[in-house]
């Protein structure tokens, strides 16, 4: 069975701290850690998730500036992962359900909420990573209400 084995090579490595937060299992956080380590190669959570290819495209000409549909440039596996994190976070994690209600609410399609939180998540991800401490929802909680004032 493949789970025992990757919550053991999971025990090994920095992306551990991840299966900290809720709704994240160790198969999801090894195959994003897989992709994410070393996160030091990645200047801010920005470029980890425009590694992932979900960040919108971006298209220019000398006169003309239009941002697309996800660029999809990284590989399939971390936006799965990343995606896979996502779902479980919004399935399992009061904060995620609660941004995933709004965000459909506001008018956007089921992928479309899944991919904005996705971007969050992603954040989250290199945020954890970067300070190797456990996840703390009452910590998160307070972070987000102080940013939406």
């Amino acid at each position: 069975m493949i789970f025992p084995i990757s919550e053991t090579l999971l025990a090994a490595t920095d992306g551990q701290i991840l299966s900290t937060r809720p709704g994240v299992k160790a198969v999801r956080a090894a195959a994003f850690a897989a992709f994410s380590l070393p996160v030091q190669r990645f200047v801010d959570a920005e470029h980890l998730y425009a590694a992932s290819g979900l960040a919108r495209a971006r298209y220019q000409s000398s006169t003309l500036t239009r941002r697309g549909r996800i660029s999809r440039r990284g590989l399939a596996e971390h936006r799965d992962a990343l995606m896979g994190i996502t779902w479980g976070r919004s399935q399992n994690c009061g904060p995620f359900r609660v941004r995933d209600h709004e965000l459909r609410a506001r008018g956007m399609a089921s992928i479309q909420a899944r991919v904005a939180l996705a971007r969050h998540a992603c954040r989250l991800c290199f945020a954890l990573l970067r300070s190797q401490q456990p996840f703390d929802e009452q910590r998160y909680r307070q972070a987000r209400h102080q940013r939406e004032r």
